[in-house]
């Protein structure tokens, strides 16, 4: 569509960055937090980009306070972040700890002192290790009452203060490299035990999002998507049947549960003539339906382009977590689909397509299919940057890549998408679970690397200033 005057962002956008708790607190094993299945794995050898963990990350926890005096001095009028499970219950369920209550009240009490909305997320890939040792975590059930106490303690807590609030945090992603990867923990290569996970999340999900409108009614809650639109890789019949199956099992999969409380009918009916459909028992998708989101959080990064694969082809194949451009294999399943490179796209040195059109593109899939509000949980731009002598990063590079994306969102409200904010990926250097600390994505630089904490400065960057710009000009000045 071309529009002769696009729509200006709404009055009350939230223009906003976001985080996670893992990769930007620290504080790993401080005021009784226990450990989450991140600290154990980072610390297996081999696992992370030269042995990287989040023991210190940015020091989040002790430095918050300067943190949001610079979102405040940014003028950001939301921030995203999450809660670490094990530091509100160490053990994942049982006695609740506290002073890990008390350190987000802190957090939410001075980002509403500044005038900034808190966006609360649930769950961020940080699950209590006790939990998956006690019971094999998102395999079992069992799981479902605990993330559901855990999550009622923080709406009891948190609920007059947080009108916002994120379920579970691209499930599919950390679900993908969990289970079929191998890449996460529990580290498993099991298409199986992958979609049997997968079931019980969605469970959980439902479950707290149920539970969330008895204790939070004024608030407004949903998952965040790791959306990767699908392109076919030609017009060619093949191609097109690839791309199609590709939405199917890597989008839909989840989308049409969160929002419709099914799955997709192709994938499921495939699932079960290779054995790999998960058990529903009865009474399951009343549960899903009881749940469905109020709006769906879309984290875009890139988009993926498909092409056929033969049932002797390509499998899984694991990303570039290196930062040398051109080593991502063409991954797939076979029988199904494999990536195809799109020659129209230029790439990130890990390689990502960089498309903000597919942004546009993702919002009107949703708002077409699902008819709900969105918000963009993330968007940005992991890439090497440097310190310069003068203490300046000049990031020319995210700004150009920051710049179409919001273009991208005018665009989508012009379209009719109801679009209520748009949260950065991240406010600060972060580290990045596979990658490092080499892979910024922050508007702030935080100087420390994968082996040396330093003195954590926060540096603003040259996006800083472009971003304070852009929200204070409510997107005109871009």
């Amino acid at each position: 569509m071309f529009h002769r005057k696009l729509k200006d962002f709404p009055p009350n956008f939230l223009w906003g960055a976001a985080s996670a708790a893992y990769q930007v607190e620290g504080a790993w094993n401080e005021d009784g937090k226990g450990p989450s299945v991140w600290d154990a794995f980072t610390k297996i050898p081999g696992k992370t980009f030269q042995g990287s963990n989040g023991d210190v990350a940015v020091d989040h926890y002790h430095r918050f306070a300067e943190d949001v005096a610079l979102m405040a001095q940014m003028g950001m009028k939301a921030y995203r972040f999450s809660v670490s499970w094990p530091r509100i219950y160490p053990q994942g369920r049982g006695e609740v700890n506290e002073a890990g209550l008390a350190f987000y009240e802190r957090l939410i009490d001075a980002l509403l002192d500044h005038g900034i909305e808190p966006v609360l997320t649930l769950y961020h890939w940080d699950l209590p290790q006790a939990l998956q040792d006690a019971y094999g975590g998102w395999e079992s059930r069992e799981i479902i009452a605990d993330f559901e106490r855990y999550c009622v303690t923080l709406f009891q807590r948190f609920g007059g203060k947080v009108r916002y609030w994120v379920s579970l945090n691209e499930q599919n992603f950390n679900f993908t490299n969990a289970y079929q990867l191998g890449t996460h923990p529990p580290g498993v290569e099991d298409r199986k035990r992958f979609f049997a996970a997968n079931h019980v999340a969605f469970l959980a999900n439902a479950t707290v999002i149920a539970a969330f409108r008895q204790h939070v009614p004024d608030g407004q809650i949903g998952p965040s998507f790791a959306y990767s639109p699908a392109y076919p890789a030609s017009s060619a019949p093949a191609d097109i049947l690839a791309f199609e199956n590709a939405d199917e099992f890597t989008n839909y999969w989840w989308l049409d549960l969160y929002c419709f409380g099914r799955y997709p009918q192709a994938a499921l009916h495939y699932l079960e003539e290779t054995g790999e459909a998960p058990h529903m028992e009865p009474g399951d998708l009343e549960i899903f339906r009881r749940g469905l989101p109020d709006f769906v959080g879309v984290n875009y990064y890139y988009t993926t382009t498909f092409t056929e694969n033969p049932l002797d082809g390509v499998g899984m194949k694991r990303i570039n977590t290196t930062g040398q451009k051109g080593t991502t294999p063409s991954s797939g399943v076979p029988g199904l689909y494999r990536t195809a490179a799109n020659p129209n796209l230029e790439t990130s040195n890990w390689d990502w397509a960089i498309d903000p059109a597919g942004l546009r593109i993702a919002m009107r899939r949703i708002s077409s299919r699902y008819a709900l509000p969105m918000m963009i949980t993330e968007n940005g731009l992991g890439e090497f940057d440097t310190l310069h002598a003068d203490d300046t990063i000049h990031d020319a590079y995210r700004i150009a890549y920051l710049k179409g994306h919001v273009e991208a969102c005018q665009q989508a409200i012009s379209d009719g998408v109801q679009l209520l904010g748009y949260c950065a990926w991240s406010f600060t250097d972060i580290l990045s679970w596979l990658n490092g600390y080499q892979k910024r994505y922050g508007f702030v630089y935080v100087d420390r690397d994968e082996t040396n904490a330093k003195d954590l400065r926060r540096i603003p960057k040259d996006s800083f200033y472009w971003y304070r710009d852009v929200i204070a000009s409510n997107g005109k000045k871009l």
